[in-house]
Parts: structure tokens; C-alpha cells; sequence
């Protein structure tokens, strides 16, 4: 089912906060192979940067002299996951950014990303199994995914669907803040 309401086309943009600027443009363009598409000087000294992820998308980043330090495990997963065990973060921050690949790719993909110097996690296959993730192949693997962090510990994530998303793919009712279920959604309502 497409959008009734508003014609989107997909991430414009996704901002995020770094610590060094010139860490992140080296690791942005020279280490993920982005172009960095446009560069802003904000009021008061703050920067604004954009690099192009393809595909009309982009990833952008600021730069504050006054922000608050990177907070691992509050504001960020502080591990990768199938290294680390908690990935959870914060009730709104941002707990990864996906970068969709190729199937085929994975392995010159990890390749790269460690001949670069970039710690990655091993390949995970997202599941309907009760972790929701194995280290190898199932029936109810739908992508196929690694993570590694950028230079100011935003965990960031390769992936590649393995099979299309369909109707019966939504079961779960939502949680609320209590942790009770709340009302089912899709296939679930049925």
C-alpha cells in the first residue's frame, strides 16, 4: 500500500550532530565514498554539511561549538550489534542510519569497510525467529545486515532485503509505555 495522505518519496535528509566536522567529511567521502553535496555556515559559527547517499537521499550533518558530548547507551546504541549486547538508546534519539546495498555484496563490502580501519560486526540475518536475528540462513530471513560506528559513534548499518515485505508481516500489537499491548495493526487486526 502506498501513502493516501502525502506523496513522499523517501529520506530527504537525515541530520545528525558530529564532533569534528573535518573527521566527518574524511569519513563520509573517503571511507563510505559519498560526495559531500553542499556545505552551510550557520549563524554563530555552526556548520551545516550534506552528502549525497544516492538515489535523491542524503545525509547531513551540524556542527555546534556548545553541544553536549556523544553519550553512548542514552543518545546511542553503545554497542554494535552481534558484538555488543545493548543496543538499546534513549526514547527519541536516533539508533542507526541503513544503508541499503546489494545483495552480493556483503562480503567486498566488509572487505572495504575493514581495510579502511572500520570495526564492523559480523553479517546478521534479520528474522522471525524469537531473537529476531541468527548468524546464518533461515526460511524467515528477510535482510541481511552489518554495523560498524563512524568517527563520532553513530552506528550505522549496511543492509540488503532478501525477499519483499508482505501483509502477514505485521502480527504484533504495539507496546505501550507501560510495556502492555496496545491495539493490533495490520494482519494483526484481522
Amino acid at each position: 500500500m502506498t501513502n493516501t495522505e502525502f506523496e513522499l518519496g523517501g529520506v530527504c535528509h537525515l541530520a545528525l550532530v558530529c564532533q569534528d566536522m573535518e573527521r566527518t567529511v574524511d569519513f563520509y567521502t573517503n571511507v563510505l565514498g559519498m560526495k559531500l553535496s553542499m556545505t552551510l555556515s550557520l549563524p554563530g559559527g555552526g556548520q551545516h554539511f550534506f552528502f549525497d547517499m544516492g538515489g535523491g537521499q542524503f545525509i547531513a550533518f551540524f556542527w555546534f561549538a556548545d553541544a553536549a558530548p556523544h553519550a553512548p547507551g542514552i543518545a546511542a546504541p553503545a554497542a554494535i550489534p552481534g558484538i555488543g549486547k545493548e543496543i538499546a538508546s534513549a526514547h527519541g534519539s536516533m539508533n542507526h542510519v541503513s544503508f541499503k546495498i546489494p545483495l552480493d555484496k556483503f562480503d567486498e563490502y566488509k572487505a572495504k569497510l575493514e581495510a579502511k580501519g572500520v570495526q564492523t560486526g559480523p553479517m546478521l540475518n534479520h528474522d522471525l525467529s524469537e531473537r529476531g536475528i541468527s548468524f546464518g540462513d533461515s526460511d524467515s530471513t528477510f535482510v541481511k545486515s552489518i554495523y560498524f560506528f563512524d568517527p563520532d559513534g553513530i552506528l550505522l548499518e549496511f543492509a540488503a532485503w532478501t525477499r519483499e515485505l508482505r501483509e502477514d508481516d505485521v502480527k504484533h500489537a504495539p507496546r505501550t509505555s507501560d510495556g502492555g499491548l496496545g491495539t493490533p495493526v495490520g494482519a494483526a487486526a484481522k
